[in-house]
């Protein structure tokens, strides 16, 4: 059993309107209009007069502008919006492309999706050839028909979807999910809303996961879980919520035996903390304050990248976690992979050490990969020959 289809490309398009009236009109009106105010405000302090007939012609005709296109901006997303409650147009699911467009928006502003236009917010949920997944017993049963009593569970990184996890197949011949079926685990890839913070995504994970033991085919033996960058945070994030449920009896965490997190920022990412200095730097000028709003609009999820997950989120004492780290460069030390690691996480970040060289994983086994990016491990050989061996 599936869930509903979804949003539609109506819906999609209804949410570009918006963003069209929100972002760029909007932006462009306030910069064009700061711009102004700063020229002839200091025509107006030098000559000490009121501002004359240019100036008024001149906003009175930006402003008709910016308006007329805001009113149809916002009557066509209206419009637009009546159209998809219909249940016309084509489905955003179908198609690979529209699931990816899902993804990312969802990443980018999704916690505002789950508020303001909750069709278009992905639900976390087990996912199989492109479509959510009940997990219920006949969900789980149709979907998984040789479940084996090992399952290894993935999730994806911020604006990723579970096709992530097929990248490079064409030229590696293989994938992780494929690799490790053949060890006799059952690959069960998620997908999540990335832009919610991390702690309630890991509160809809454990109680996905405690759905997924409880009416999986077999009995559940073992559980590895491997996550992608954000996605290892949220799998930290869930176990620590079932671990500390006194309701929970016996979760789903007791079968729990590995924790594999691939370029994960457990403690931040630089590049999520250089957007929230970006938003500051910005917001000093009105003639770029527009451009500082646009940044302040990124999701919570991406907020929360920028100091990742600490102490207060301990490991599983009894799982083994296995840390895996990239840099651009073949060498750690080079300056500029230890400057930019994989272009979006650290090495120290993705292995838990702080500057102290304390760490978050002080059992974890660390393998590093040289010369890649932070999505050149979702299917490295490096990473895949450590896999079958961890998992072995």
């Amino acid at each position: 059993m599936t869930t509903s289809p979804g949003p539609s490309l109506l819906d999609a398009a209804s949410l570009l309107c918006e963003v069209a009236d929100e972002l760029v009109v909007r932006s462009a009106r306030d910069t064009h209009l700061a711009i102004l105010e700063r020229v002839h405000g200091v025509g107006r302090a030098i000559t000490r007069t009121p501002a004359g007939p240019t100036e008024r012609i001149h906003r009175g005709i930006a402003g008709v502008i910016y308006g007329g296109l805001g009113v149809g901006l916002r009557a066509a997303s209206k419009g637009l919006d009546q159209a998809a409650a219909t249940g016309a147009g084509p489905r955003l699911e179908a198609r690979a492309e529209g699931r990816f467009l899902t993804a990312a928006v969802n990443g980018l502003i999704g916690d505002r999706l789950l508020r303001e236009r909750p069709q278009m917010a992905i639900p976390l949920a087990v996912r199989h050839q492109g479509a959510d997944v009940w997990p219920d017993r006949d969900g789980l049963a149709a979907a998984f028909p040789d479940a084996t009593g090992r399952v290894v569970v993935l999730l994806h990184g911020l604006c990723e979807d579970e096709s992530a996890w097929g990248l490079g197949r064409e030229q590696r011949g293989t994938t992780y999910p494929e690799a490790l079926r053949e060890l006799g685990w059952t690959p069960v890839l998620l997908r999540a809303n990335t832009g919610l913070p991390l702690r309630e995504n890991g509160v809809a994970l454990t109680a996905l996961l405690g759905d997924v033991v409880a009416h999986w085919p077999v009995p559940v033996t073992r559980i590895a879980l491997i996550g992608h960058s954000m996605g290892g945070l949220i799998m930290r994030a869930a176990a620590a919520v079932a671990a500390d449920d006194p309701r929970a009896g016996d979760p789903w965490t007791s079968l729990v035996t590995d924790v594999v997190t691939l370029a994960t920022p457990h403690l931040g990412a630089p590049l999520a903390t250089q957007v929230g200095h970006g938003s500051r730097g910005l917001g000093v000028l009105e003639e770029t304050a527009a451009f500082s709003r646009i940044l302040e609009l990124r999701s919570a999820g991406v907020r929360d990248l920028v100091h990742g997950l600490a102490e207060d989120v301990p490991p599983l004492p009894h799982a083994r976690y296995r840390l895996v780290s990239a840099t651009l460069t073949r060498s750690e030390r080079h300056p500029v992979g230890h400057l930019l690691g994989d272009l979006l996480v650290r090495p120290a970040s993705a292995k838990g050490r702080d500057r102290r060289g304390r760490t978050l994983f002080p059992e974890g086994d660390v393998l590093r990969v040289g010369g890649t990016n932070h999505f050149g491990v979702l299917n490295h050989v490096e990473v895949e020959r450590a896999l079958r061996d961890w998992l072995a």
